[in-house]
């Protein structure tokens, strides 16, 4: 499956919200959480985000594009 991601770092709180609440498949999200966008630690911090929120392991998440943009694309294995 692959999902859509818009990360928000440096956030006071980790949460992720799914933007298209109305159609029937979950894709797109808007992921924050609290650590900076240096030497990889918010895309560690957002696939744990994205594992915890899908309930599934977090080596089941890798992301396919966007590694140093704020638009991301995951798939989920």
């Amino acid at each position: 499956m692959i999902i859509f991601v818009k990360a928000k770092t440096n956030s006071k709180m980790e949460k992720v919200e799914r933007t298209d609440s109305l159609l029937d498949n979950e894709t797109h999200f808007k992921v924050f959480v609290k650590e900076p966008p240096v030497e990889g630690k918010a895309n560690k911090a957002i696939i744990k985000a994205i594992a915890s929120y899908l309930k599934i392991a977090p080596s089941r998440v890798e992301i396919i594009r966007g590694l140093t943009s704020k638009e991301k694309v995951m798939e989920i294995n």
